[in-house]
């Protein structure tokens, strides 16, 4: 008997010692192994100067996360020309005091904010096996589910008046516009798609004509939002909201992306195109997790430098 059952157990005990150190390393280390991507995008009009965007997301403040806020604090560092901030700054309700002092140099410069679910609703309990069965059925997150109902809020209007106070321009919904020394600036943002509350027929009709340049800005890149700033022919659409796919596989890639974007486009610099027209698109991999799947594998924690820069 011994002899029938002694390899099973021992590959059920490899297996077991595997998967443990597998968490260790996805929970003590690379969740908090933050660094910096660098992209070009050749997007603006000839003859622009370069603009170096700084663009961080989902950060996700949980009280105590000291070397996530310093981290955030020597962004600074990088003297960008604006930065933008692309939603769920919060999984904790007590985390506000925290993720500003974390933003707060960075503060300093111009910029620009779209809120996520995570900044208006308290993080709860979830299975991350759920994920894998909605896209199996095509539900995609909550696009097609019910109202969220019993939440905890989040004191979001604190970071909204900080963000507000400090020049940063609110884009829920509408459109904003930043004057900088090289350029004229102009952002057209939703609020976050993933609990349908963007609404796209407030800022229809395409770029503002008497700005240099104008952004798209969106939490999650649901492919309505997508689609609806493209064929208005927004040439750069920047969001957040996927964490990279936060549990990947190494050579392969995502499993998921939490909405209805395919898996070959959760982070990083793509193309979107309705028509006849293209967009350039940036998700951000972000740089948190939910407060109670604080885990990263394959897909470490990010900020990103853009580098926007005249078209050929």
């Amino acid at each position: 008997m011994r002899a029938r059952y002694g390899i099973p157990l021992k590959i059920t005990a490899g297996l077991t010692a595997t998967a443990a150190a597998g968490l260790v390393y996805a929970a003590g280390f690379e969740a908090r192994s933050f660094r910096l991507r660098r992209v070009t995008i050749p997007v603006l009009p000839p003859g622009m100067r370069d603009l170096r965007v700084l663009q961080v997301s989902d950060i996700h403040m949980v009280s105590g996360q000291r070397k996530k806020r310093v981290w955030l604090q020597s962004l600074a560092g990088l003297r960008p020309d604006f930065v933008v901030n692309t939603g769920d700054n919060l999984s904790d309700t007590e985390a506000v005091p925290e993720l500003l002092d974390a933003l707060g140099p960075l503060m300093e410069f111009p910029g620009v904010y779209v809120f996520g679910s995570n900044d208006y609703y308290g993080p709860r309990m979830k299975n991350p096996a759920r994920y894998l069965m909605e896209r199996a059925q095509g539900r995609y997150g909550l696009n097609g589910n019910k109202p969220v109902v019993g939440a905890v809020h989040n004191p979001w209007e604190g970071i909204r008046d900080a963000f507000d106070a400090a020049g940063w321009v609110n884009l829920t919904n509408t459109r904003g516009s930043l004057k900088l020394p090289q350029a004229d600036l102009a952002f057209t943002g939703l609020d976050d798609p993933h609990i349908k509350r963007d609404r796209y027929e407030r800022v229809a009709g395409g770029p503002d004509a008497s700005a240099d340049f104008t952004v798209g800005v969106v939490h999650a890149p649901y492919l309505r939002s997508l689609d609806s700033f493209t064929a208005d022919g927004y040439e750069l659409i920047l969001a957040g909201h996927t964490h990279g796919g936060q549990l990947c596989v190494p050579f392969y890639g995502a499993l998921v992306t939490n909405c209805d974007l395919d898996t070959d486009r959760v982070k990083g610099l793509s193309t979107h195109t309705v028509a006849d027209r293209t967009s350039y698109l940036h998700v951000s991999a972000g740089c948190g997790t939910n407060r109670y799947t604080p885990v990263r594998f394959a897909c470490p924690p990010e900020a990103t430098l853009l580098t926007l820069t005249a078209r050929r």
